[in-house]
């Protein structure tokens, strides 16, 4: 059995850095979220998340 990677997509504020939104999601949504993250210009901090 193979365990699905997993990652942190965390959100950032372009004032002054902080973290606005969380979200744990697949490589599929990591996918999607990058390619609206450079549409729109927001960013965005994507980390390894640990399996549970």
């Amino acid at each position: 059995m193979t365990k699905t990677m997993r990652f942190e997509i965390v959100r950032l504020d372009d004032a002054n850095g902080s973290a606005t939104d969380r979200q744990i999601a697949d490589a599929a949504t990591v996918r999607e979220v990058v390619q609206a993250a450079a549409r729109t210009g927001e960013r965005v901090l994507i980390r390894p998340c640990p399996t549970v």
